[in-house]
């Protein structure tokens, strides 16, 4: 409180001063700051930035409906004042430098600025880009273009602009859904061509609605047109960034000189506004909102902060976000629309740490990046990209098993694939011979056994002692499980006919499915899990497996009573069980490879799991129709009554659920209505 206190004093005392100078506000941080981990979960971390201060006015000047700013590496700052059609230029903090195309401008919307101080301003509504040199005066003017490739029907109301080294502009103009226009400055300008179009895609319904609809009806269907970018930003390599509101994965692009996109953001945000590259490869984007993302080179995100004023004016808390740069110390620059000002956030220590880390792996420098990633786990062990980018500096020193560590900490699935090879490699090469030979004496021992299986005593014995045991009832009819297996016409006439239809002998089968798919889900290899570690729901998945058993067993059983079906439940049940049997014999092969094989082999336990239950589906088959005696039209009209009897009891069951919790809500509501009156 104290802190406070001294705070508003220095305020009171300054208010004079801020009139007329800028005022860098200062606050406490208002918002939380959220990573992603690498199963996609957000969750929440240590700051990466606080709010440092805000800019209100550069020297004696507002802003009036600022709309573009660029922060440059060499210290200044320089906005589109768009409503008072003019660019100004101030100092890192916010000082009067200079003010550029007053009286020339209508409404600059976006600006560039190049190494040598040349800027270029997309002037909108006077539908040209101007350029002015380092000393603000205009040296060159493109209107529209006027290449037949251009349109001639298309307007040209240049919004936003980027220039690359070679001086070739990239510029987005209103309502122009093509792409980013290109313009070489050669020649007075000329048309390159459209860059970076968004697509569109076309749902089975519209295609239908296109293939019945009248004209007229067409003509009232909404557009299918690409949408238009918001906003672009080059970097020092000449790749240009865009962001697009609803695009959904492709709302951030990283495109390259052929115009493809070498990225996919594991998050985005549905309504980005600003897009900007740092001082260490890394990509910033700022959502209309007043949400900042930070993402790594490739598209990982790093941190998401910030939010929107709720109207108590704090630092960091934005009205309309509408641009975004970043200085020479990585502090970031958020220019607000709504609010007329630009928050500066700075990094923390745990920021700065991760960013020395970053930069020095990406220059190859991989043992000195392992400090300050050091540095980082001591302040969150869990932030995940670190435990990345440690399991691979680890890689490259070739101590592959601090990598699979660090790489599974992090789930870094690519990482652990990589080291798992190198691990297993090494294995291969020291135990290959030790295990042909161990493997090629048990060949040998067994093969032994079993010739001589009628002239060693003890072997006689065992099998006197196992013959009667093998002849009891359950374990015969548990060994019959991998000849209904093999033989299922065979089988199902035995379920029907012979007795072999138990319900204790159904349930074992039932309950080692489920063993086999709790194991399968828990113990299968990282490659393959899709669970967190130490994470279990053993109820869930017991339950799981039990209920849509039953269920499925009960509404097929009732749609086989309707149309004739010659089965009892109990055989239904016990043939279905049966027909689970290549659960209990492939499972445990998938489980054991995927504990075994690198990414390259994945599809070894994905061509297993799908012999499996492709080999399950057709003993279902069989055992509805010979047990029903059915003929195949007859089995797929009960197979799709089945499937919408089970889809009416989803439904009412979720209908049940709705209800139940509504009247639970309003129980503990009442309760809680009831305990605050009576205290």
């Amino acid at each position: 409180m104290s802190k406070k206190r001294l705070r508003s004093a220095l305020v009171l005392l300054t208010a004079a001063i801020a009139l007329l100078t800028p005022v860098l506000s200062e606050a406490s941080t208002p918002y939380k700051t959220y990573t992603m981990d690498g199963y996609g979960y957000v969750s929440e971390t240590q700051s990466a930035y606080s709010p440092d201060s805000s800019i209100t006015k550069i020297g004696d000047y507002s802003f009036s409906s600022p709309s573009d700013m660029v922060v440059t590496d060499d210290g200044f700052v320089y906005v589109a004042d768009t409503g008072n059609k003019r660019i100004l230029i101030s100092d890192l903090e916010g000082n009067y430098v200079n003010t550029v195309g007053e009286g020339e401008l209508v409404a600059p919307t976006g600006i560039y600025v190049t190494e040598d101080k040349t800027l270029y301003v997309a002037d909108k509504d006077g539908k040209k880009v101007v350029v002015y040199n380092s000393a603000g005066v205009k040296i060159n003017e493109y209107g529209k273009p006027d290449h037949p490739l251009y349109g001639g029907k298309v307007d040209f109301k240049p919004q936003k602009i980027v220039v690359n080294r070679s001086g070739n502009m990239y510029i987005i103009c209103e309502g122009n859904t093509n792409g980013i226009v290109q313009i070489s400055p050669t020649d007075g300008g000329t048309f390159i061509g459209y860059f970076g179009t968004n697509y569109t895609s076309v749902t089975l319904l519209q295609m239908f609605q296109r293939m019945i609809f009248t004209d007229e009806q067409k003509a009232k269907m909404l557009s299918n047109l690409p949408s238009t970018p918001t906003n672009l930003s080059v970097d020092e390599q000449g790749l240009i960034y865009t962001v697009t509101q609803g695009e959904n994965i492709a709302t951030l692009k990283k495109l390259n000189i052929a115009g493809n996109n070498l990225i996919e953001p594991d998050a985005y945000d549905e309504l980005p506004a600003a897009v900007t590259t740092g001082n260490f490869e890394n990509i910033f984007v700022a959502s209309q909102d007043g949400y900042i993302y930070e993402y790594s080179d490739d598209g990982e995100m790093l941190f998401v902060f910030g939010g929107r004023d709720d109207g108590r004016g704090r630092i960091g808390l934005c009205g309309r976000v509408v641009a975004m740069g970043i200085d020479p110390n990585n502090r970031i620059y958020v220019l607000d629309g709504e609010k007329q000002q630009i928050h500066i956030f700075k990094p923390t220590e745990f920021t700065n740490l991760l960013h020395e880390a970053l930069y020095l792996y990406g220059k190859g420098r991989y043992t000195e990046s392992k400090e300050p990633l050091t540095k980082v786990l001591e302040m969150n062990s869990l932030f995940d990209y670190a435990n990345k980018a440690m399991g691979r500096a680890y890689y490259q020193e070739e101590n592959y098993s601090e990598a699979l560590r660090y790489a599974r900490l992090a789930k870094d699935w690519t990482g652990y694939s990589n080291a798992f090879w190198e691990i297993r490699n090494d294995w291969i090469r020291e135990n290959l011979i030790i295990s042909i030979v161990i493997i090629v004496v048990l060949l040998g021992i067994i093969t032994f056994l079993k010739r001589k299986k009628d002239s060693i005593g003890f072997l006689v014995a065992i099998r006197n002692k196992t013959a009667g045991f093998k002849e009891r009832r359950l374990i015969s009819q548990l060994r019959y499980a991998p000849q209904f297996m093999k033989h299922p016409f065979d089988g199902c006439y035995a379920v029907k006919r012979e007795g072999k239809d138990s319900y204790l002998c159904a349930n074992i089968i039932l309950a080692g499915v489920i063993v086999l798919s709790i194991i399968g889900k828990y113990g299968c290899g990282f490659l393959l899990k899709n669970v967190r570690d130490g994470y279990y729901d053993l109820v869930g998945d017991i339950g799981k497996v039990v209920i849509i058993f039953l269920v499925l067993i009960v509404c097929n059983y009732l749609m086989c009573t309707i149309n004739d079906g010659e089965s009892k439940f109990r055989q239904l049940y016990c043939g279905y069980a049966y027909a689970l049997t290549p659960y209990l014999f492939f499972k445990p092969v998938g489980i054991i490879l995927s504990n075994v094989v690198t990414f390259s082999e994945v599809f070894l336990v994905e061509f297993t799991y799908y012999f499996m239950y492709a080999w399950i589906l057709i003993l279902l088959f069989i055992a509805l129709k010979e047990i029903n005696n059915y003929s195949f039209k007859e089995s797929i009209k009960n197979i799709l009554l089945t499937a919408f009897t089970v889809l009416i009891v989803a439904l009412v069951a979720f209908i049940l659920y709705i209800l139940f919790s509504q009247v639970v809500e309003f129980v503990v509501k009442i309760v809680g209505e009831v305990a605050y009156r009576f205290e």
